[in-house]
């Protein structure tokens, strides 16, 4: 993985996609998951590159993820020992650990993005919508969507009345209701809808996707989560090259449907049952203008990975977090919980008998928005922090609490 992916010398493949860039081979570069590197251009490879970018553009609103988790799947394979999935398409890549009775590590991320769903059909064939997870209907009007049919993507645009024809004054205008939003796809009636292959029930995204954005950040749709599905298979990645060493056995997870509470990952710890979790997740980066610290704490872009502290996050293993950051020379930034996490977290720890769980987060500007903002020095710290973390795991650890 690459700390300053966007300085990428922008040199088109013959293809002519801008996203397979010519660069040196990262297997020539050593990587010691036990030491703090230092990344440069070279460090990542093309097909890392490319599956970051494919999996950041791939439709997978909550509910309908399969196509994304396809694409994780198959990405992942190389690495894994198994990849498996369950009924509703949660995604798991194993790496047995050498160790007798391995300790069982789940790194866990999400990869439902959220979105709308047809509603309504009228008449005159525009389409009312209703969310899917929590879409900002104050960055809606004027957007286009992608609309997953039984025909195939269908291109929509959500309307926007002219300023000059809208009730609200200029200086006092107000955030639509989501049923106040429409969708226009060309046609002239319900008929032409359903000529399209759309019906009530299709789900719809945006059609932006991710680009490079400044000398080291990311800007687009869907960063939260899939950005936290990358960095759970470069961890993956890294530990494949010292699977001699690797004591534990490490369970990567991609969950369905976190933007409606978590419901893929309430059944996959079920499932798994493992002696420990790390969730990844994304959290707001909170240095923008306009946001009160007193309010929603203080979390730089570019600052760092973030652990949480309370409630569902075990004092244990974010002290070992915290230890592992140290030993990396990495800087944590750290934020509180005092009800809920809102996160995977949640429903994590408290299955079965509990599994000790910790939450790390990746800052993101404008969440919920098709502008969202990382900074790769962040992914590059979250992926060394994730993959230390996994190889300080030894056959002796326990996570519980002794009274």
């Amino acid at each position: 993985m690459l700390r300053v992916l966007c300085r990428l010398a922008k040199r088109v493949s013959k293809a002519g996609d801008p996203c397979l860039s010519v660069i040196r081979d990262f297997a020539k570069n050593s990587f010691s998951p036990n030491a703090k590197t230092s990344l440069t251009v070279g460090d990542m490879d093309t097909n890392a590159k490319a599956f970051l970018f494919d999996l950041l553009s791939t439709p997978s609103p909550t509910g309908w993820e399969v196509a994304g988790q396809r694409k994780w799947a198959a990405y992942t394979k190389q690495f894994a020992d198994r990849v498996e999935n369950d009924a509703y398409g949660t995604a798991w890549a194993t790496m047995v650990g050498t160790s007798k009775k391995p300790l069982r590590v789940m790194l866990e991320a999400h990869a439902d993005e959220i979105g709308f769903i047809v509603k309504h059909i009228t008449k005159e064939g525009f389409l009312r919508i209703d969310r899917i997870g929590g879409s900002d209907t104050a960055v809606a009007r004027g957007r286009k969507l992608e609309i997953l049919g039984d025909k195939g993507s269908v291109r929509g645009i959500i309307g926007n009345t002219a300023i000059h024809m809208r009730k609200d004054k200029p200086g006092d205008e107000k955030t639509p209701k989501i049923h106040e939003l429409y969708v226009d796809v060309g046609a002239s009636s319900a008929k032409d809808v359903s000529k399209l292959g759309i019906r009530v029930g299709h789900p719809a995204v945006y059609t932006d996707t991710a680009e490079e954005f400044g000398t080291n950040r990311i800007v687009g749709r869907a960063l939260d989560n899939r950005m936290g599905g990358f960095i759970i298979s470069q961890v993956l990645a890294r530990l494949a090259k010292h699977r001699e060493r690797l004591r534990s056995t490490v369970i990567a997870v991609n969950a369905i449907q976190e933007e409606i509470g978590g419901n893929g990952a309430k059944m996959v710890a079920h499932r798994l049952n493992p002696d420990v979790c790390i969730v990844l997740d994304v959290t707001h980066a909170t240095d923008t203008p306009g946001i009160d610290y007193a309010v929603h704490g203080e979390v730089t872009l570019g600052g760092g990975p973030s652990v949480t502290h309370g409630t569902c996050n075990h004092p244990a293993v974010v002290k070992r977090m915290i230890k592992v950051a140290e030993s990396k020379k990495i800087t944590l930034q750290h934020e509180s919980s005092s009800r809920y996490s809102g996160t995977d977290t949640d429903v994590i720890f408290n299955t079965r008998e509990g599994i000790p769980s910790g939450l790390v987060s990746l800052p993101l500007r404008y969440m919920h928005s098709i502008v969202e903002m990382c900074d790769l020095g962040d992914v590059e710290d979250v992926i060394t922090l994730l993959t230390a973390f996994v190889m300080s795991i030894t056959d002796n650890d326990s996570f519980a609490v002794k009274l």
